[in-house]
């Protein structure tokens, strides 16, 4: 299934896979090829990475790199890759957040990394306070006239930050095609206006963390397992994070999942898809396993009234 980004030609899958976990320096490469090789035939054409991801730092870029130039590179033009810059990557003050000077040399970085002539969507990471919206927006507008990169985007930007920043990147000739945020069924600040925004400037939106960093799956019912992320070196998700309150939170959903067919992690998928404006869901796996489970969550996208307002009701108060 394809949607298409906002008000743009460009349709994206409704899951997409994201490089942010499971292709660092601590992983098997093997299976992270065998990974994106399964997505692609899955028809998951929409690979999204950063120049920070890791760890270390590039590491991920590096990586598909040695893919897409073994193996991937006569599939270019059937595929999306993404990219962003807008956190720290190289000592001095030209490496971290939104100045012009980082996000030109950082995408220049990041096209020798994946061994790419350009990206399809390259974005500001986060917005960064101490440097104009302009010179950042201008950036992206610039990088686009190169042909370094297809399309412009953004991540993590509040709604006002995204109007402003629509305004500026119209202004130069361009389009903001989309934005990342996080959202799932545990943070839910997109739809008090941001959805409303990227509505009304017809920009696309790619839901981050749509399973809660693995929270949304039947992982942590039982306590933590050993091959969980949480057990892994600089592991975002931490243990304190897995209260009883959330578990409890967790079980309850996944009843409701199993009434609908659905394991717990399709029904988040599904969940976070319902919204139109929604054009994708970012997936992580470090399993082939994981990744088929979630991509069926699109057998069953439709949910009853009566479902969620169930789920409204276990998700209040909001953790």
């Amino acid at each position: 299934k394809y949607n298409r980004c906002g008000k743009s030609g460009l349709m994206l899958p409704a899951i997409s896979l994201g490089l942010w976990h499971n292709f660092s320096g601590f992983d098997d490469l093997k299976n992270s090829k065998q990974l994106l090789f399964r997505a692609f035939d899955l028809g998951i054409t929409h690979f999204d990475l950063a120049n920070n991801y890791g760890p270390p730092a590039g590491h991920a870029e590096s990586f598909f790199g040695k893919v897409m130039k073994s193996d991937l590179k006569k599939y270019r033009d059937e595929l999306i890759i993404s990219t962003k810059a807008g956190h720290y990557m190289w000592p001095g003050p030209y490496g971290d957040h939104g100045s012009k000077k980082y996000l030109i040399a950082s995408l220049n970085q990041s096209l020798k990394r994946m061994n790419l002539d350009y990206v399809d969507i390259f974005y500001s990471h986060r917005p960064d306070p101490d440097t104009p919206l302009e010179e950042t927006m201008g950036a992206l507008a610039q990088l686009v006239k190169q042909g370094k990169a297809l399309y412009t985007g953004i991540s993590n930007y509040k709604p006002e930050q995204v109007k402003a920043s629509a305004k500026i990147v119209r202004e130069k000739g361009e389009k903001i095609l989309i934005h990342q945020p996080k959202y799932s069924m545990f943070d839910r600040w997109i739809e008090e206006g941001l959805l409303d925004t990227l509505e009304q400037e017809g920009i696309g939106c790619i839901a981050f963390c749509p399973l809660a960093q693995g929270l949304l799956t039947n992982k942590y019912l039982n306590g933590i397992p050993s091959d969980s992320r949480v057990t892994k070196k600089g592991a975002f998700l931490k243990k304190e994070n897995i209260t009883k309150e959330v578990i409890d939170k967790v079980s309850q959903l996944n009843k409701i999942a199993g009434k609908r067919g659905q394991k717990l992690a399709q029904m988040a998928l599904a969940w976070v898809l319902k919204d139109k404006r929604v054009t994708s869901a970012l997936i992580g796996a470090s399993k082939i396993s994981q990744l088929e489970e979630n991509v069926r969550a699109l057998d069953h996208p439709d949910f009853s009234q009566e479902e969620l307002n169930q789920i409204d009701s276990i998700l209040k108060p909001q953790i």
